[in-house]
């Protein structure tokens, strides 16, 4: 079947987004019921957008525009040509462009699945060597591409999506696992109602028989390093190396980047055991957020490994105490220069542990609520693998559907 060489303005409607000021400078555009989409949300969305982390008020809306649900969003600042799919009405900036197809000449995901096999490395070429690495509209309609008749488009999309599908399934069920342990450790360990707390007395302001101390007082911590990217040999081993912006408040599977044994030799890096606690120090909102090695890694040095050294320090009640308090960190990191905290901030934060029974009882409950976590986590990753193997294949004609 032949394949039609088209632009993307030849498919349907393409435009950049509009906001005239940024939240600094007008927050009483801010706040209201309409989401407002940035680039990171593009950028860490699978198929469809279906979470924001800002809403435009009515002002807001005024001054920039409503696009409908079904929308393609690309990025072209910041991130370039990352795209997904609005799963609701929402306004973003014109570091975003939308795209809403003609129903009789492109299937939308069709289109986002276009990007990902064969678009976005050439646009993020066209991008290089410009002053802010950004994308321009012009350079994006430059670009002519293949694609099959509508009835085509979808049939290919129906195949990619069904795994987008069963992805968006298991990280929904991994939200509200999380969700589950989160307020479970709020209910015993914030507000203090944990099983039998009505006979037990407080003193100094923690129940009897608990600790009441620091961070230090019941893990070591220590940081990573950077092996010298002068030796390309330190970066081609077989060691998981983290960098803070892979730790998502997960399991650490894999990573970007691998090194070598001579680069832990020759470096500040060391390898972690599985199960390590990594929280962030370095990157503004980035301050605090965690991860879990499901092997043993190694991580640079904006990374501060948690390793317990009190019989009953756990890396899971540590992770749920660092969700729990990541505004504060966030406060003090934007209270400094660098808008960083250091290894000693982290080794000095309150910290209560509970009884040996409490903590028992409450490992006993989130152990398998991790565990399922672990699994359906590993499940995405094989079933993205299975996609993004498809995918070329899909988007070049190569296989028949």
């Amino acid at each position: 079947m032949k394949w039609t060489e088209k632009s993307l303005d030849e498919l349907g409607y393409v435009s950049r987004g509009i906001s005239r000021h940024r939240p600094r400078n007008a927050p009483h555009l801010y706040g209201g019921p309409y989401p407002f989409i940035q680039t990171s949300v593009v950028k860490h969305a699978n198929l469809y957008i279906r979470e924001y982390e800002q809403t435009y008020s009515e002002e807001g809306l005024a001054q920039s525009k409503l696009w409908p649900a079904g929308t393609l969003c690309i990025t072209i600042a910041a991130n370039i040509a990352d795209t997904a799919i609005l799963a609701f009405d929402a306004c973003f900036p014109d570091s975003v462009i939308g795209f809403i197809p003609d129903p009789d000449k492109a299937d939308v995901r069709f289109i986002k699945y276009l990007f990902d096999a064969l678009l976005q490395k050439r646009f993020q070429s066209f991008s290089q060597g410009a002053a802010q690495d950004n994308l321009s509209m012009e350079k994006l309609l430059s670009i002519k591409f293949p694609v099959p008749n509508i009835t085509t488009q979808k049939r290919i999309a129906d195949i990619l999506s069904t795994y987008d599908d069963l992805i968006e399934n298991n990280l929904r069920r991994i939200e509200l696992l999380e969700q589950s342990a989160r307020l479970l450790y709020k209910e015993w360990f914030v507000h203090l109602r944990f099983p039998g707390h009505e006979r037990v007395k407080i003193v100094d302001g923690v129940p009897e028989g608990w600790i009441k101390g620091k961070v230090a007082d019941f893990f070591n911590t220590t940081s990573g390093g950077t092996p010298s990217r002068k030796n390309p040999e330190f970066f081609s081993g077989t060691i998981n190396w983290v960098k803070t912006q892979e730790l998502n408040d997960d399991y650490i599977f894999d990573t970007e980047e691998k090194i070598s044994e001579e680069a832990i030799q020759k470096s500040s890096a060391k390898i972690y055991p599985e199960n390590t606690l990594l929280v962030s120090i370095y990157a503004g909102t980035n301050i605090g957020r965690t991860g879990i090695l499901a092997y043993p890694s190694a991580s640079n040095q904006a990374c501060v490994a948690l390793l317990p050294t009190h019989k009953d320090a756990n890396p899971f009640y540590a992770q749920l105490y660092f969700r729990e308090i990541r505004n504060t960190l966030i406060n003090i990191a934007q209270g400094s220069a660098q808008t960083n905290i250091s290894q000693q901030t982290i080794r000095n934060l309150p910290m209560i542990m509970p009884s040996t029974d409490i903590m028992n009882a409450f490992i006993s409950i989130v152990s398998p609520l991790y565990a399922q976590m672990k699994t359906l986590q590993l499940q995405v990753i094989k079933l993205k693998q299975a996609r993004d193997l498809l995918l070329p294949r899909l988007m070049k004609g190569e296989i028949t559907v």
